[in-house]
């Protein structure tokens, strides 16, 4: 990880823990790889997901139920693409 790291990015990343098999598999490698060289936006998008409740992101990444907006939604599909390339 690079030396610098924010507050508010230090607290996304505790967050991003789960202990959740099914959604650590694409919070971990995101984050361990691409979130602290993401952009201001994707931060955001990231900080966003993370806040919401393990159900809630259980159903949305096995596209149970749509996210409430659409960004959120192609943002988990890039998380998926990072763990499955497809």
């Amino acid at each position: 990880m690079i030396d610098e790291i924010s507050l508010e990015e230090r607290k996304v990343v505790y967050r991003a823990r789960r202990g959740l098999k099914e959604i650590d598999v694409y919070f971990d490698p995101y984050v361990k790889n691409y979130y602290l060289k993401a952009d201001d936006h994707e931060k955001q998008m990231f900080a966003e997901l993370v806040e919401q409740e393990d159900p809630d992101l259980l159903d949305w990444f096995m596209e149970v139920a749509e996210p409430p907006r659409p960004e959120l939604k192609d943002f988990i599909r890039k998380l998926k693409y990072y763990v499955h390339g497809s």
